[in-house]
């Protein structure tokens, strides 16, 4: 599985820790791609939230995850890519139905809210959940049908 990962300086101790515990996994073949910000580097995370999201969307990586804060800022900021279901998780539950429920292919979490060992065990979750389909496609065919709408609105 190709992983684009990005964080803000806020985030970045928690993604550096984050791609470790992925290139750890034997279970589950992960290839990780860093799009920032490095180390001692600033920005402002929009960017590193549009470049995982728009990576993901244009079909370079199957899945995002992104460090900042809070995750909240880099899920807003994902879900404004067209295609994009971005979902902040702080607990497996929610990882699993972001996946499993609505096909969430970007993962956001924040370093302020969660500390390292459980945001490995919440990245596990979402990381092998899959979409179930079933109930939930015609949900996620909605929030695409009414993303289409709104792209179209716009000037």
């Amino acid at each position: 599985m190709k992983i684009a990962i990005g964080s803000d300086d806020a985030g970045y101790p928690l993604k550096e820790n984050l791609k470790t515990f992925l290139l750890e996994q034997e279970d589950v073949e992960v290839e990780v791609h860093d799009l920032g910000v490095g180390e001692g580097e600033t920005t402002h995370y929009p960017l590193i939230a549009a470049a995982v999201a728009e990576a993901v969307a244009r079909g370079d990586f199957e899945r995002g995850i992104l460090v900042c804060g809070t995750g909240l800022g880099m899920a807003i900021t994902a879900n404004k890519i067209p295609g994009i279901r971005a979902a902040t998780c702080h607990n497996v539950y929610s990882a699993e139905r972001a996946r499993k429920s609505n096909d969430a292919q970007v993962l956001t979490m924040g370093a302020r809210v969660i500390g390292p060992e459980s945001a490995r065990t919440v990245l596990r979750a979402w990381l092998l959940s899959e979409f179930a389909g079933g109930r939930s496609a015609p949900k996620v065919a909605k929030i695409t049908e009414i993303e289409r709408k709104y792209l179209k609105a716009l000037p």
